[in-house]
């Protein structure tokens, strides 16, 4: 139900594709500023002073974010090609699978660019808890917080926001 009306399966379907559509509108734009960000450091002075376990981290990180970029940018392309095919189910469930990827790729992206700035600002010491902090902030949020809720709604069935 939308706003307390009953809404049809098609309404439903429409609604929630609009839906993900403009959280990935967000998530897309994160992703490519961090993906851009990512493509200009192997192109620094600085760079070149990286020792293998930075270039390693560098690498999975851009990856990363390359396979998080695609996800997420996945369900246009998905829409595109399934247009007007009476898809929309298939379309919905594989744009809501594309895009909880990409947010699981968008993660690791931005924990192994913090990780790097941070060991190259500072060491190696401060910039693995402070990533592992982050990660763990990213999974709370993203993640345990969501689930909770999830696991709420269905023990609590009332028409409580």
């Amino acid at each position: 139900m939308a706003d307390g009306k009953p809404e049809s399966e098609a309404e439903r379907l429409t609604r929630n594709l609009h839906e993900l559509l403009q959280e990935l509108r967000v998530a897309q734009t994160g992703v490519q500023l961090l993906f851009a960000f990512l493509l200009t450091l192997a192109f620094t002075n600085r760079f070149a002073t990286l020792g293998l376990a930075d270039r390693v981290v560098y690498v999975a990180t851009l990856v990363a974010a390359s396979l998080a970029a695609g996800l997420l940018i996945a369900p246009v392309s998905y829409h595109r090609m399934v247009f007007r095919r009476h898809l929309r189910p298939r379309l919905v469930l594989a744009a809501h699978r594309m895009a909880a990827g990409g947010l699981g790729f968008l993660v690791a992206a931005v924990v192994g660019a913090v990780y790097l700035v941070v060991d190259v600002v500072f060491s190696l010491r401060v910039a693995a808890p402070i990533a592992a902090g982050i990660a763990a902030w990213f999974v709370l949020f993203w993640y345990v917080v969501p689930l909770v809720a999830r696991g709420e709604r269905r023990t609590d069935r009332s028409d409580r926001p």
